[in-house]
């Protein structure tokens, strides 16, 4: 089986949860930023409360999805929700990422959006974030969201972000307008750490039992 890390992320179905419960999946994202995949606090504890139901090899991680919240939204969500991550898919700046782990004691992943156009200098930029972090996700940028637009980006704008979290020794992971049909292209191209999927495993914008089993085949080879 590979060892490639698979996050499914935007879940809102306890049904689709419990279909999901013999797939070998590392993380389960809920999304609690504006989105059209939107959790409240109480939807997603009756969702984490599947995973004590998980039959695969281990549990996977719970991870939580924000765009620029504020310390006092990430404490009340918290004292309802227990999360495993927090990812950031905003403009949050190394010393917000800093304070969130140092006050929740969560892992703190951070999300960057990749532009087609990019013209600012990457490595300036991450070199901010140098030891802030414990994983990097790489996503396509979206103007209203910031990421989750089910667009591919140039994957080979992906080289200094890459070069970056190894060197920082945190897992590099790839979103953005992944499926079962391209994901083995992606890791065959990038070989990234792990994947993260939303949109590429809905129908009609519904998760799909069928393609999420079709996407964790593709990359768990199994």
């Amino acid at each position: 089986m590979s060892d490639v890390i698979l996050k499914i992320c935007g879940l809102q179905s306890v049904e689709v949860l419990k279909s999901m419960i013999n797939l070998p999946i590392d993380y389960l994202g809920f999304v609690f930023a504006k989105s059209k995949r939107q959790v409240t606090s109480s939807q997603a504890v009756e969702l984490l409360s599947v995973l004590s139901e998980w039959t695969s090899s281990h549990n996977p991680e719970s991870v939580g999805v924000f765009v620029n919240p504020t310390i006092e939204e990430l404490q009340s969500l918290l004292a309802e929700v227990p999360l495993d991550v927090l990812q950031l898919h905003g403009s949050e700046s190394p010393e917000f990422c800093r304070e969130a782990s140092e006050l929740f004691g969560l892992k703190i992943y951070k999300a960057f959006s990749v532009r087609d156009d990019e013209s600012i200098h990457v490595e300036e930029i991450l070199e901010r974030y140098n030891g802030v972090l414990d994983g990097m996700l790489l996503d396509t940028y979206d103007p209203h969201y910031g990421g989750g637009s089910g667009v591919t980006f140039r994957w080979n704008l992906a080289a200094p972000y890459q070069t970056w979290a190894k060197n920082q020794g945190i897992p590099f992971l790839v979103a953005g307008g992944l499926h079962a049909g391209n994901v083995g292209e992606l890791i065959n191209t990038l070989a990234p750490d792990g994947v993260d999927v939303s949109s590429g495993v809905e129908s009609d914008e519904v998760k799909d039992i069928t393609k999420i089993t079709a996407f964790v085949e593709r990359v768990k080879g199994i």
